[in-house]
């Protein structure tokens, strides 16, 4: 792979990673390219480290935030070590986004809101599945489903599940990633000067750019 494309230089990047990660997400949407706020996030535990796809569901100046069933794999890692890595990657521009810090939990408000908006199907599925955890068949989930569906008519709202809730990565580091010819890729990275960094604030972050 050639990857003949523009390359990133310090001139070039916006003053922080917001600003940054808001111009590469919305040239990826601009691409179509499929997902594009869909993200590998690793976490440790103890069995080792783990790794998913998830979907990220806000980028703000106060870090990065998505939603899980709290009984799952990554649920349990995060209550061993609040940790955690994550990786944008739009292939079709040869680009990727990593970001690693602490996480911590959202308010029960904040997930009961983000729920509220979800799709009914999707609001089933969270009180249906006990993600993570082993289930006899398909057609167990199904049952699970049916129950759920009967538990809650069409004319009833679907309230937050107990064990369900969200999560926000709050980056000290943000490194942006574009692909160049003869594997010389450009990397360039901000890192936190200061505790409780946002994401919008140019004082906070130090640039930097590493070798590929």
């Amino acid at each position: 792979m050639d990857y003949a494309v523009p390359g990133l230089a310090e001139a070039d990047v916006a003053d922080t990673p917001l600003s940054q990660f808001s111009k590469w997400l919305a040239e990826a949407q601009a691409a179509e390219v499929p997902e594009p706020n869909a993200m590998s996030l690793a976490t440790c535990g103890p069995d080792g480290p783990q790794v998913r796809v998830v979907l990220a569901k806000d980028v703000d100046p106060y870090g990065v935030t998505f939603y899980t069933n709290l009984d799952s794999v990554k649920a349990q890692d995060l209550a061993q070590d609040s940790r955690a890595a994550a990786v944008f990657a739009w292939l079709a521009q040869y680009r990727q986004v990593r970001v690693r810090g602490p996480v911590v939990p959202l308010g029960r408000q904040v997930a009961a809101s983000y729920f509220a908006t979800r799709p009914r199907g999707a609001q089933i599925g969270a009180w249906a599945s006990p993600q993570s955890q082993v289930i006899a068949s398909r057609e167990d989930l199904v049952e699970r489903i049916t129950e759920a569906e009967q538990r809650f008519p069409e004319d009833v709202p679907v309230p937050l599940p107990e064990r369900w809730g969200g999560y926000r990565i709050k980056p000290t580091v943000v490194e942006f990633w574009q692909g160049q010819p003869s594997r010389l890729h450009d990397r360039i990275r901000f890192e936190s000067l200061q505790a409780e960094a946002r994401l919008d604030d140019a004082s906070a972050w130090g640039l930097e750019r590493l070798a590929p």
